[in-house]
């Protein structure tokens, strides 16, 4: 049986999961971010089966997320992030900030490179920039908000 695909679902967080969804390239990114560019620091620091890790680097490579990048005077080549994977950076500390909260240490703390103060937990605000909470927001349809942006100005 062929497993469903969602890379063309409507839904971004059906597409995001298609490109990440799975613990180990979710880790594998995480140890971009730490600095791990090669295949060997990849292996060691997550302890991975190496099919496992040519796998899940293929993909993500192909979805756009890692690019390989050539060593100079080498045959090898080391894998940076893109655009598009420096754009989980959000996304890691969100699933980060989320399981501090579920308890247990963390060994590292997330600090402002300027000041080297923690930084303050990640949060929605409103356009006046009031903090909002799940019970404070909701998914509409794209061309209702519109149609709410008209009505209060025809209103006025």
């Amino acid at each position: 049986m062929k497993r469903k695909t969602f890379e063309e679902d409507a839904c971004p967080v059906a597409r995001s999961l298609e490109a990440v969804g799975d613990t180990w390239s979710v880790l594998i990114v995480r140890q971009a971010f730490a600095g791990d560019r090669r295949f060997g620091e990849f292996e060691k620091s997550l302890g991975i089966a190496k099919n496992i890790l040519t796998d899940r680097l293929r993909k993500l490579v192909a979805l756009g997320v890692l690019e390989q990048v050539p060593i100079e005077g080498s045959a090898h080549h080391e894998y940076a992030l893109t655009g598009k994977g420096r754009g989980l950076y959000l996304v890691l500390m969100a699933i980060r900030q989320w399981g501090e909260g579920c308890g247990g240490p963390a060994d590292y703390t997330l600090v402002d490179r300027r000041d080297r103060k923690p930084v303050r937990p990640l949060a929605f605000h409103a356009h006046d920039g009031r903090e909002l909470g799940a019970d404070d927001m909701e998914l509409v349809p794209t061309a209702e908000v519109g149609k709410v942006r008209r009505a209060r100005s025809t209103a006025g």
